[in-house]
């Protein structure tokens, strides 16, 4: 049964406006109230759980008391209970056996598992800081992130392990092994929580606005920056969209509140990411989800995966929307659980809207937009109004963010004119690690600029039109020009590079390069390639090389011509392609 043909309930629909004003008035858990923060005043949930310790403990009474089977990963199943006790004998076994407390930053390097999970609740609970590593980087790029957040204690699966091996003397670091590399590392999980009995919660006092990650988000400084979230960030981006799910019925009569089934989602992009962290896993605890994780990405297996065990959410990149859409058509499956068909990490193509509506009639299709530095929180669109309008980013999710829209002096613009988003949130990040100037350039009095451009339409809907920011996001994946451009400029062979985006019909976006190369040097696309795979992860060696003997375009400032470089070297790969 489709949204559209469902039985009406009798009630009347309320408008945006009215759902927040009741929820917040009706829901104690929703009520507002005021917080002074870093010195700013912000509009924030009264009474959200303070820290991510006390979030997961007041969840347990939405997981049939402990008892609801939880996490499911390749065939091992926790309950709730057991998840809990997972986290906190781990969490004692890092308090008493390496000293981790109230600000310890501890890293975590792997692709995921539940080991994954397991470190971040349990550091989290000790008033301990996640660093998490993306699990894509070199030796070269993991060294950086460990040497700027001072992480000394890494918990790794065994290709990490690997990588780390060379600055584990260096760098003085105590390598755990998880998951398969437990057994090629140093000390293993398994070793660490030997002995260890106690799985209450930990007793360390934890502030709602002190530091609780590290996530790295690439910007266009060359290195990524290293975001700060705080406790009270997470939750109250975690509550913004629990309170969207709770409005839902309130403003669509054909949705029963009473049918739903129990929600169930399946973790499929990096949980060193905040879309797989924040919007799946942090929010499933008070939403009372069961979560089926996925180690690597396939869509049929996915598929299988929704079929076998009722999975209700999806949340991927749209390439893997579309992945999925493809292995359901393949294999005959409607897939008639999902009642939630979302996006993040990238825009979807306007096209692959419908098509996902009628791949899965019984899911509404969902876009969101959100940022590393606003703890994922940000737009939203779902449904039918997002079938009308599927180029939009949505609208802000209420009720905590306001966003402007400003010119390059800091100055609104008029609705319906293009200035970039600039949103006020207690989600938004505390600073960026060790970089007081970047900082001061985004937050300004509470209010963070995006770098991204915009626009509010007549109905409140805002479209997203370019970015300030030189990024190129391959498949959810953020990849700095600059950062390419660096390892690029490392080879001995070439005097400078340029990189830009380059339209993919899967990814979305790959990464395209020009280069200028040294005179006397001979040297092919091939081997600059195969040369940066000890540079930069694979994801950011770019796929369309050009190689120039000349100068590359400059502008009449003397800066590299970005737009003009891209424009030449597309329309040369076009002609190549006969097109």
């Amino acid at each position: 049964m489709t949204h559209s043909d469902a039985p009406a309930t009798g009630r009347a629909a309320l408008t945006l406006e009215e759902a927040v004003a009741k929820v917040t008035s009706d829901e104690p858990a929703f009520a507002l109230t005021e917080a002074e923060i870093r010195g700013v005043t912000y509009k924030v949930f009264k009474n959200a759980p303070p820290h991510l310790r006390a979030l997961m403990e007041a969840s347990r009474a939405s997981m049939d008391n402990g008892a609801a089977e939880y996490l499911v990963f390749e065939g091992r199943r926790w309950t709730y209970d057991a998840f809990r006790a997972e986290v906190y004998r781990l969490a004692h076994a890092l308090e008493t056996k390496l000293g981790v407390t109230r600000g310890t930053r501890v890293a975590l390097a792997m692709h995921n598992c539940p080991e994954l999970l397991f470190g971040m609740m349990a550091i989290t609970s000790l008033g301990g800081v996640v660093t998490f590593l993306n699990a894509w980087w070199t030796t070269e790029e993991l060294g950086y992130a460990l040497e700027d957040s001072g992480a000394q204690i890494v918990l790794a699966d065994s290709p990490r392990v690997a990588r780390l091996a060379p600055l584990a003397g260096s760098m003085d670091l105590t390598v755990i092994g998880v998951h398969d590399g437990e057994a090629t590392a140093p000390q293993s999980l398994t070793d660490l929580v030997a002995g260890i009995e106690k799985t209450d919660p930990p007793e360390v006092e934890i502030d709602p606005d002190d530091d609780m990650s590290i996530m790295y988000s690439s910007g266009t400084t060359g290195h990524p920056k290293g975001v700060v979230q705080t406790h009270r960030g997470a939750t109250n981006a975690v509550f913004t969209w629990l309170m969207q799910f709770v409005m839902a019925p309130l403003m669509d009569p054909t949705i029963d509140p009473d049918s739903r089934p129990r929600p169930a989602g399946l973790i499929v992009t990096p949980l060193f990411h905040v879309t797989a962290t924040h919007p799946v896993f942090l929010l499933s605890l008070p939403a009372g989800a069961k979560m089926v994780m996925m180690g690597r990405w396939d869509g049929k297996r996915a598929a299988e995966i929704i079929r076998d065990e009722g999975i209700t959410r999806f949340l991927g990149v749209p390439t893997q929307c579309e992945d999925l859409r493809q292995a359901a058509l393949e294999m005959g499956l409607s897939l008639e659980t999902l009642d939630y068909m979302g996006s993040g990490g990238a825009k979807r193509p306007a096209a692959q809207v419908p098509d996902l509506a009628k791949a899965f009639p019984n899911a509404q299709v969902a876009t969101g937009w959100g940022m590393t530095e606003t703890n994922a929180v940000g737009i939203g669109m779902i449904g039918e109004e997002y079938e009308a309008k599927p180029g939009a980013a949505g609208r802000p999710h209420p009720p905590l963010q306001e966003y402007r829209f400003l010119d390059d002096a800091g100055h609104d613009v008029p609705r319906g004119e293009i200035g970039e988003i600039t949103v006020k949130s207690p989600c938004n990040m505390r600073e960026y690690l060790n970089q007081p100037a970047a900082t001061a350039e985004v937050l300004k009095d509470g209010w963070l600029s995006t770098g991204d451009l915009g626009y509010m339409d007549e109905d409140g809907i805002i479209f997203i039109v370019d970015r300030k920011k030189n990024i190129i996001i391959r498949g959810g994946e953020n990849i700095a020009c600059l950062d390419v451009e660096g390892a690029l400029h490392s080879h001995p062979a070439i005097v400078e590079a340029c990189a830009f985006s380059v339209p993919h019909d899967r990814l979305g976006e790959v990464v395209g390069a020009g280069v200028q190369i040294r005179p006397g040097h001979s040297v092919t696309a091939e081997d600059i390639q195969t040369y940066l795979k000890d540079h930069i992860a694979h994801f950011k060696i770019p796929e369309h090389l050009w190689l120039f003997d000349e100068p590359l375009p400059r502008g009449t400032t003397d800066k590299l011509e970005r737009r003009g470089l891209q424009a030449q070297c597309l329309t040369t790969l076009k002609e190549q392609a006969g097109v």
